[in-house]
């Protein structure tokens, strides 16, 4: 089973919501997924704080093979594990009043 990590819509019409999921890339875009990963909120006001991910879920997807869309990789790239944007994102949350969701190692 060929794996792909890419977007499926929720949210109603002129309102999109995605969540970032591991489906069977045979599936189609909102079947049945084995894994949510995050979201993306494209409505939100601050850029950096539209893309929540699951950083370790998605490092052991890609480790077992699963390939991602491209517009998820560019989210990856920014908010992944490594992103190039993890500090502007956590300041985005702040202002937000949102609190960044903590691994389960930092909260013990």
């Amino acid at each position: 089973m060929a794996v792909r990590i890419r977007m499926k819509r929720l949210g109603r019409k002129n309102r999109p919501f995605y969540r970032l999921c591991a489906i069977d890339q045979r599936s189609p875009r909102d079947g049945r997924v084995l894994e949510e990963l995050g979201h993306y909120d494209p409505m939100c006001r601050e850029t950096d704080a539209r893309a929540i991910l699951k950083g370790d879920r998605i490092d052991y997807w890609l480790s077992v093979g699963a390939q991602p869309s491209e517009n998820v990789h560019v989210l990856i790239k920014k908010y992944g594990t490594n992103g190039t944007h993890i500090a502007k994102q956590q300041e985005a949350l702040g202002r937000l009043g949102r609190a960044p969701a903590q691994p389960a190692e930092a909260a013990s």
